[in-house]
């Protein structure tokens, strides 16, 4: 039976688990990440196995929420909302890994702060989707995928509107983060945040803007 999940997201998950496990050889046990800076002093330490099991986990709970809706979707349903569903899960799955990977580079000392270079890069995707998708005139195969109809015009068109300006906005403040390095406690919420509160937010949108 078709799946969401496909073997190059496994492939994803694999490398998370194997960057885990580096980690765990190369970082020290006692080791703590500033996860934030109040000027120069660190107020917020995340302790080691604690920040590196947050990247699996997380990876997990997003194969098995795809897995179970490619279960629930039809067969017509999924078909039609694979182009959009697979780079989606792609993007999920890959943000935590490289951000896991960020986290082995500053356990070891690395002056390389690939967390902040995940910022810019997840800014720059968000942004030129918010873009896209303001920009968007109605169709039948791009957009935004929902479980249910958008009936009118008007509603499609006000949803995108709305959910891309809501994602460029995302986009930029994650950049502007990224710039400032609050620390990467801030910078791993609010990309959690980001990827989590937009779908969110365009199916709450699609929904109340049904009667339009």
């Amino acid at each position: 039976m078709p799946s969401l999940v496909t073997r190059f997201h496994l492939l994803i998950f694999s490398v998370t688990l194997a960057i885990t496990a580096v980690a765990l050889l190369r970082v020290p046990e006692g080791f703590a990440f500033v996860a934030h800076w109040r000027g120069s002093v660190a107020d917020w330490l995340w302790p080691r196995d604690m920040a590196l099991a947050v990247a699996p986990l997380l990876e997990i709970g997003l194969l098995v929420a795809f897995f179970v809706l490619g279960r629930v979707l039809t067969k017509n349903h999924l078909a039609k909302t694979r182009h959009i569903f697979d780079p989606a899960l792609t993007l999920l799955l890959a943000v935590p890994a490289f951000c896991q990977l960020g986290l082995l580079f500053s356990g070891i000392g690395s002056d390389l702060d690939l967390i902040r270079f995940a910022g810019f890069g997840l800014g720059f995707v968000l942004m030129l989707l918010g873009i896209v998708l303001y920009g968007a005139e109605r169709n039948s195969y791009g957009g935004l995928r929902m479980p249910w109809p958008i009936p009118s015009d008007r509603a499609w068109l006000v949803v995108h509107r709305l959910t891309g300006a809501a994602t460029f906005l995302a986009g930029a403040g994650l950049a502007v983060l990224a710039w400032i390095d609050p620390g990467l406690g801030v910078l791993l919420l609010a990309y959690g945040l980001s990827l989590l509160v937009l779908p969110v937010l365009a199916g709450l949108v699609s929904l109340l803007s049904r009667p339009l």
